[in-house]
Parts: structure tokens; sequence; C-alpha cells
């Protein structure tokens, strides 16, 4: 008889002897081994914290209080220029240190009232040489547009436009519809006046820091009618138009404003350029780095609008020496300082083409008491669809 040899089945009780077998466990040396482990690394990466932590306080502590001025000056001048964000100087400084500061950074300047028969309003010119860029950038107008110039502005710390406008009597002051009590965009202000272009214009009243715009400061002259007449004794003064469309700088009452014939005015300052002289800038001017705002005329009548643009990380804004820079560079013979900040807005044709920010850092505008404006002529046939192009 053949044998053979038959495979046998593992029995059901070795089978789920098997499966009833445990993972290996970990021993409580391991565990507290990982335990240290984890305690170590936890313990460098607050090490490393802290560390960073006592760096950065002791880096504030040196900026705010070191042997270093700048850092500190820069702080209290342009905290202190601002609507809403002065706590930033006074949460580290006394009344008495801000004051010193303020008063070693400020604009000093020329104790002067404009020179009117030094400007020529008869700017038409077939000039073909020009004495410098500057000149040739303005000179040369755009194809099928005599109204204005656009031109780019772009510096290490703030981006901008500059925008010559060809005739001054089309350069005219508008203020808020709800004066006295609010504020508007200056978009609604330029749409309500048919403008081609507008700027922001003067300061206003900020009580406490939440001012809705609707009290301009000082003397406000719309076409011919003293809209405010309020005192002022702040930097500047009268910055406006004459009846036969000379720009005015001047620290003047209405009386005297009347007698020199202001058709269109705000008030505000620093005065940058008064009959070709620059206004002397001690430190940093004492108005900080932020978007900037100005005004001015060349002697051949020519007007000046520049929006400067900051409050970003790599392009903080502008100062009151850069402003004089530029307005020299393209020939002002007198030039001011308007409101800045998340004032600054330059509209063309209703729409916004520069980045205002506001204090937040949003990218938004505020309402505003006065701007100038250039008005429409219906008469003249410019094109201005190659400028709204550029800008797109």
């Amino acid at each position: 008889m053949r044998s053979s040899t038959i495979e046998k089945k593992p029995s059901n009780s070795a089978e789920k002897q098997k499966r009833r077998r445990k993972p290996r466990t970990e021993t409580q040396s391991e565990k507290n081994n990982n335990e240290k482990k984890s305690f170590v690394i936890i313990s460098r990466i607050f090490t490393v914290l802290f560390s960073l932590g006592t760096i950065g306080i002791i880096l504030v502590l040196f900026l705010l209080y070191g042997p270093y001025k700048g850092f500190r000056e820069w702080l209290v001048t342009t905290a202190m220029t601002t609507m809403t964000h002065q706590y930033f100087a006074t949460w580290f400084y006394d009344d008495e240190t801000i004051a010193y500061i303020l008063d070693k950074n400020k604009v000093v300047e020329i104790n002067e009232t404009t020179d009117v028969n030094a400007i020529t309003t008869n700017n038409s010119s077939g000039k073909k040489e020009y004495a410098n860029e500057y000149e040739k950038q303005i000179l040369e107008r755009d194809e099928k547009n005599n109204d204005y110039k656009i031109i780019e502005i772009s510096e290490k710390k703030f981006d901008g436009y500059l925008v010559a406008v060809y005739e001054p009597s089309r350069v005219k002051t508008v203020a808020t519809s709800g004066l006295g009590k609010t504020g508007q965009y200056l978009t609604t202000m330029a749409k309500n006046n048919d403008a081609l272009i507008a700027i922001n214009g003067g300061g206003f009243d900020d009580p406490n820091f939440n001012s809705t715009g609707g009290s301009p400061l000082g003397i406000t002259v719309c076409d011919g009618k003293y809209v405010t007449s309020k005192s002022y004794n702040g930097s500047g003064g009268i910055i406006g138009f004459t009846e036969d469309d000379k720009f005015v700088l001047g620290k003047m009452s209405v009386t005297q404003a009347k007698k020199q014939g202001i058709r269109d005015a705000v008030t505000f300052g620093p005065y940058l350029i008064v009959n070709g002289k620059a206004s002397a800038v001690l430190g940093n001017g004492g108005w900080g780095t932020a978007p900037r705002t100005a005004i001015g005329q060349r002697k051949d009548g020519i007007v000046l609008f520049l929006v400067l643009d900051g409050r970003t990380a790599t392009k903080p804004g502008a100062d009151m020496d850069d402003l004089i820079k530029i307005m020299k560079n393209y020939g002002a013979y007198n030039a001011a300082n308007l409101d800045g900040g998340t004032s600054s807005v330059l509209v063309v044709n209703n729409t916004i083409v520069n980045d205002p920010i506001d204090s937040t850092g949003a990218h938004k505008t505020r309402p505003i008491a006065t701007g100038f404006i250039v008005t429409k002529d219906e008469s003249d046939n410019s094109d201005h669809s190659l400028v709204e192009e550029k800008l797109k």
C-alpha cells in the first residue's frame, strides 16, 4: 500500500492565539526618552523666540531713545501730522520732547507775498529748444490735448503725477456742498462741477481727530464768493488765484484778499516757493513722510498740480524737501503744500488715478472740505482719450 503525506492545518486554537497577540508596547524607558526629546525641542523653540523678542525690544528701545535721532524725529513729525495716529508719538514722548523735536524740524517760509508782476499768463509757445528735460516735459504738449499734460513721477520713496495746466483761468476752487457740516469725496465735487481735472485743496478743522471734513481752515474763496472767513494761525496762508489768473501766496485778511483781487483760494501751507525763493527746511521739515499734494505756478502762467503717493512698505511718501525739489525742477515760481495723507487725490474725468491709502492701510480716500479743479472749455476740441489711455 502506497503511503501519502498530508499537510496538516493549524488547529483553530493555535490560529486564535496568534490573532490575539498584542502589538509591542513602548517601554517606560523609551517613553521617558521621547518626553525628554520633546521637552528639549520645545525649550529650544522657546529660547529662540525669547531671544528674538528680547533683541526686538532692545532694538525698538534703541531707536526710540538711543543716540540716533533720525528715527525719533521721523516718528514724531510723521505721527503729529496725521489725524488719527498722533498716539504713536504721545505714547513714547512727553509734550516737551515732542515740542522740541517739532521746533527742530520745520519749514522756515519766505516772508513775502507773491509779486504778480513777475508772472505772465500768455504761455503759448512754439519753442523747440528747451533748457532741460523738465522744461521739455512741460512745454511739449500732448497731441490733440491743449488743456493739460500729465507727467508720471517715480522716485525711490514715492510715485505720483504732476499735471501741467496750460490755461490758469480755468483753475477754480470748489468746496463741499455740506459746508460746515460734512465733507465730500473729491470725485463727487469734480462731477458736480463738470471738471476735467481735480486735486484736493486746503486743510480743515479736525477736533479730536474725528472731523468729517466739512469745515475748511481760514479763508475759502470760490469764484469770487468768500464762503469761509475764519482766522488762521498756521503755516502758509492764502493759496489762490487773482482775477487776472495769477497764483498768489500771502498771509492776508479778508479785506487784504479782496484788495488783491483773489477770485479762488484755500488756506493752508507751508509755502514751498515764493517769488522763486525756496523755503528753508530744517531737519525733515516737521511734516514727516507721507502722501503729498502741492500746487504752483510758473512765470509763464502754467499751473502745476502735484500728487504723490506713499504709505507702502517700499515707498513711504514724500517730505517737504521732495516737494520743493520737484516744483523747482519744473519751474515753479510760487508753490505751496496742500493737505496730504489720505486726502491726497488726483481725479481725471471723475476717476481717481493715483493710489490713496488711509491710516488703516486700506486703498481709499476720505471726504474733504475743498479742492482745485480745471473746468471744461466747450469750445475746445482737445481729445483726452490719449491721456486716459496712458493712465489705464
